[in-house]
């Protein structure tokens, strides 16, 4: 079955312009500094997406900053009401899922929007688009922050959309890091630069809201099957102009190029996902460009990453907390839920476990801190199944109560990390190395019944049928949902 889905950018804006989740901005905004610190203020106060009309030195252009920056935007991309909690995101994605996968249809170059303007060669320049100066202090114009990076192993065919951030260096180059553990960093540095070969790539600027999703949730898929999984109905993609890339047809801007082997050019600083500014100044990756297609009147699409919350944090918690419950699941763990706190910055997994057995924290948390993404999180806090890992009010509570600091601490020294931790050493940057900690907050299982402390909360101990008919009487009584 085809879900509800946003054809395009422009679809989806609309559809934020009739739930109050999105603001025309129709002055003019400078694209130095001052466009991102519109999206950097609205993503702290969760507010709605900013759409500018008006950039300046760039008439023609708009920008969409902020596309999904909160639970609300979230929600609506996936066809749901608004204010669907949490919980019923985590349903509706886990539906979709596990349905019928789809294969991509490829579509005519003159049916697809993403063509409607065509620059190659020397009229190249990507000065020509309106790329903002996102943060102050930044190491230049970033133009790649809400878009992906298509590319392709020749040998296997295997194809990776990723998230992978671009600098604008001159009117032709791009600088950006690949890591090597990345997927396209395992194409890249394990087939095209040993063999000392550009690699092709593709980077999509403003796709419709699904296939961002797809390039950014892990998943065994293609992403490009994962996204037409996620629609219920096959993703259009179009061949690009100078390579056997293919990319969607309703994106807003495509640049098209090669990688190059073997040489490196500064880029950074970039103020990052952790809320610091964290990537030092360094050689990195070369894009160079050859082609530009781009719809008419092109909307550029800006993420801005900083301090809690926004993109980075918000769909990376929510598809990677989603992998972890898939992981321990598959292993038949009496798992509740997990979830990855946004505002952790996604570095605080909390996972809810129906404690069946001494020592079955440790056991959950050390299958995930083996686990390929465990370079992105190092705090795991394991709950049992009497705390809502949705409500951080629980959370807290449950850290505060049942948490014991010396027997309830697990200490990993050496774990899998990112350069990219505030806390981290020099060392661990450069060595990709960061400790971890788990925190049991379960209450141990060999204490008598009569010891463990019981809960006192509405939910605990009253009588179903006293919270029934207080829930059921709760306006009568004279307050308000």
């Amino acid at each position: 079955m085809a879900y509800r889905y946003f054809i395009d950018n422009r679809d989806y804006i609309e559809a934020l312009r009739k739930t109050g989740d999105l603001v025309d901005v129709s002055i003019e905004v400078d694209w130095d500094l001052e466009l991102g610190a519109i999206v950097r203020r609205t993503c702290e106060k969760k507010g709605p997406a900013p759409y500018f009309h008006k950039i300046k030195d760039y008439p023609g252009f708009g920008a969409f900053g902020a596309p999904i920056a909160t639970w609300r935007r979230l929600a609506i991309v996936l066809g749901l009401p608004p204010d669907t909690p949490v919980s019923g995101i985590v349903e509706e994605w886990r539906k979709r899922t596990q349905s019928a996968v789809f294969k991509p249809e490829i579509i005519p170059k003159n049916d697809a929007r993403c063509k409607e303007v065509i620059i190659d060669g020397d009229q190249v320049n990507l000065f020509d688009l309106p790329a903002p100066m996102v943060h102050d202090g930044d190491g230049g114009r970033y133009i790649g922050t809400w878009h992906f990076v298509v590319a392709k192993d020749e040998e296997s065919g295997f194809v990776n959309w990723g998230m992978y951030r671009q600098m604008i260096f001159d009117e032709k180059t791009m600088v950006g890091p690949i890591l090597p553990f990345s997927d396209m960093g395992r194409i890249f540095y394990g087939k095209y630069e040993q063999k000392g070969k550009p690699m092709p790539f593709a980077t999509v600027i403003g796709p419709d809201p699904i296939s961002a999703l797809a390039s950014l949730a892990p998943t065994p898929l293609p992403e490009a099957e994962f996204a037409g999984q996620l629609m219920g109905e096959p993703v259009k993609l179009v061949k690009c102009e100078t390579c056997d890339l293919y990319v969607p047809a309703t994106a807003e801007i495509i640049i098209e190029g090669e990688v190059l082997p073997h040489v490196r050019l500064e880029e950074a600083p970039f103020g990052e996902y952790t809320g610091y500014r964290t990537s030092p100044r360094d050689k990195r990756n070369v894009y160079r460009v050859k082609c530009i297609t781009m719809r008419k009147n092109a909307i550029m699409t800006v993420s801005n990453m900083g301090v809690p919350v926004d993109e980075g944090q918000l769909l990376r918690s929510f598809t990677l907390a989603m992998d972890m419950e898939l992981l321990l699941k598959s292993q038949g763990l009496p798992i509740t839920g997990v979830y990855m706190w946004p505002e952790s910055t996604h570095h605080l997994l909390v996972i809810g476990v129906k404690p069946a057995y001494t020592g079955i924290a440790q056991q959950v948390a050390s299958l995930v801190l083996g686990s390929k993404a465990a370079a992105w999180f190092h705090i795991v806090v394991v709950v049992d199944d009497k705390t809502d890992i949705y409500n951080v009010e629980e959370v807290i509570h449950a850290i505060c109560t049942k948490w014991h600091p010396v027997r309830g601490t697990i200490l990993m020294p050496f774990g899998a990390g990112t350069p990219l931790n505030p806390f981290a050493s020099p060392e661990e940057r450069f060595s990709q190395k960061a400790p971890k900690v788990i925190l049991d907050c379960t209450f141990p299982l060999d204490w008598p019944k009569a010891l463990v402390p019981t809960m006192v909360s509405f939910r605990e101990v009253y009588p179903r049928e006293v919270q029934e008919k207080v829930l059921k009487n709760w306006k009568e009584y004279g307050f308000k949902e």
